[in-house]
């Protein structure tokens, strides 16, 4: 170590050379870390007027896609009766989109879960299991997407993957909007930079 005060033995002792610390013998700094504060969770920053208005615009767009399906009767009637979709991709789509949902529901709820961490740095338990089904979700979702457009093709043709694109779009709008409360944490354990 350089910098240090010598010692007796022949060793060096590292000084601090604050105002907090000259003032007093005590280190404050072996309690500062060690206790736990009680925090809520930081919110978001405010969103723009840009932001609002494009999420606004993916909702608006999916609900009018919603509304008028093909323009004779709403997307959910056409999704249940119409004979020119294909079934089979539609329901292995649907099952697709089933497990993405599940695999973002267990990671949530391990990560709030995880309140308390034994170790300092590295990864947690449950950011290993995220970054481990993190290929699967992306896997689930594309094959999801593809057997989607498939079995919706024959309706609405080239126009199946923007469509597709903008209810995905939409609901990457309203998925944030559904945290539950019982799922955010109450205590924050703070970092320490020494």
């Amino acid at each position: 170590m350089s910098g240090g005060t010598p010692r007796g033995g022949g060793g060096l002792m590292r000084q601090r050379h604050s105002q907090g610390y000259a003032s007093s013998g005590d280190d404050l700094e072996d309690d500062a870390c060690s206790r736990h504060r009680p925090f809520l969770a930081p919110s978001p920053p405010p969103r723009t007027w840009i932001e609002m208005l494009e999420n606004f615009l993916w909702l608006a767009s999916a609900a009018f896609i919603l509304y008028f399906g093909d323009q004779h009767s709403n997307l959910i009637y056409l999704l249940c009766h119409d004979n020119r979709i294909k079934r089979p991709p539609l329901y292995l789509g649907m099952i697709g989109i089933g497990l993405n949902i599940m695999i973002f529901i267990y990671t949530t709820t391990l990560a709030w879960s995880a309140r308390r961490f034994d170790e300092k740095w590295g990864l947690k338990k449950w950011e290993i299991t995220s970054i481990s089904v993190l290929p699967f979700a992306t896997v689930f979702g594309i094959i999801s997407f593809c057997l989607f457009s498939f079995a919706l093709w024959p309706i609405w043709s080239f126009l199946t993957l923007p469509l597709l694109f903008t209810l995905f779009m939409a609901c990457m709008v309203v998925i944030p909007c559904l945290i539950f409360g019982t799922l955010r944490p109450q205590y924050y354990d703070e970092l320490r930079t020494d």
